[in-house]
């Protein structure tokens, strides 16, 4: 699968506030989104009530199956702010958690609504906390929280430099999960957004300093290698197969099965860039996946 493959490139799109937006401080921002045009958009709480929702007489009008037509509202009180879930049929959910009718918000609290989060900024610093939310989106996936595909390959190409400097190794996993369309389709694409984001913590507990963790597209996931040899990422890819294997994944009171294919790789002589060295851990992905799934190959 090439680094420019349609189905994992990662777009991002920035709408800049206009000087009107620009007044206010108190604000929300979409940090992930599957709307073309909505990622990086602030909304201004320039009023005590904001409504979110698929009807069009709401501030912040979302698409989405799992959204309803008044899903939410954001309500000032007493000099803060609330959340309030509307009676909505999948629920709002604040740091990954359900509410259960309201809750207040604080500075940098994620508020999840159908596939969108939007982020919580607060205070008189409000201004300059969008402009470096704008600058993290460019390098952290907004649904998982860890690095993206744009960051990835701007440490893999560094490294592999560093690697070919020193004469040391660098090796790569990559690797998704096994049945991802079963899992949205059996369970709803909210459960799907659970599984990517409760396995990239399960994965990210085992990462150390040095290495880049980062979601490659969709249920693809990467991890870069420094200073270690196949025999070193093979081990590591072993741990992680059946750590996700054996953790239990529960969304809504129903646990949902959950196992990895696993392409390990390391930097060959004649690698000239990064994605050439992507490249084969891909096709190793794919070879534990016609394999059975559910295995690491290398």
């Amino acid at each position: 699968m090439s680094e420019f493959d349609e189905k994992t490139r990662v777009t991002q799109v920035v709408q800049q506030p206009s000087p009107a937006e620009s007044a206010g401080n108190d604000c929300v921002v979409v940090i992930y989104t599957k709307e073309p045009g909505l990622l990086g958009k602030r909304f201004v709480l320039d009023r005590n009530q904001i409504g979110i929702g698929r009807g069009a007489d709401n501030v912040i009008v979302l698409d989405g199956d799992s959204v309803s037509r008044r899903h939410a509202q954001i309500e000032r009180r007493s000099n803060r702010w609330y959340v309030v879930d509307n009676g909505s049929t999948n629920g709002t959910y604040l740091n990954e958690e359900q509410i259960v009718r309201e809750a207040p918000l604080n500075n940098s609290d994620r508020l999840k609504v159908g596939p969108t989060i939007l982020k919580f900024l607060s205070g008189a610093d409000a201004e300059a906390k969008y402009h470096e939310e704008i600058y993290r989106m460019t390098i952290v996936d907004g649904l998982t929280q860890i690095h993206n595909k744009r960051y990835l390959y701007e440490a893999l190409e560094r490294e592999v430099l560093r690697a070919r400097r020193h004469g040391r190794p660098l090796s790569i996993l990559m690797f998704d999960i096994d049945f991802f369309k079963r899992v949205n389709d059996q369970y709803g694409h909210l459960a799907g957004d659970y599984v990517l984001r409760e396995l990239a913590r399960v994965v990210q507990g085992r990462i150390r300093r040095d290495e880049v963790f980062a979601r490659y597209g969709g249920e693809e996931f990467v991890i870069a290698l420094p200073e270690t040899p196949l025999e070193g990422a093979v081990s590591l890819a072993e741990n992680l197969r059946a750590r996700v294997a054996e953790h239990t994944f529960v969304f809504q009171g129903e646990r949902i099965p959950v196992t990895v294919s696993i392409g390990a790789a390391v930097l060959a002589p004649d690698d000239k860039t990064a994605t050439e060295l992507v490249q084969r851990a891909d096709e190793k992905l794919y070879e534990a996946k016609r394999g059975g799934r559910n295995r690491v190959c290398h």
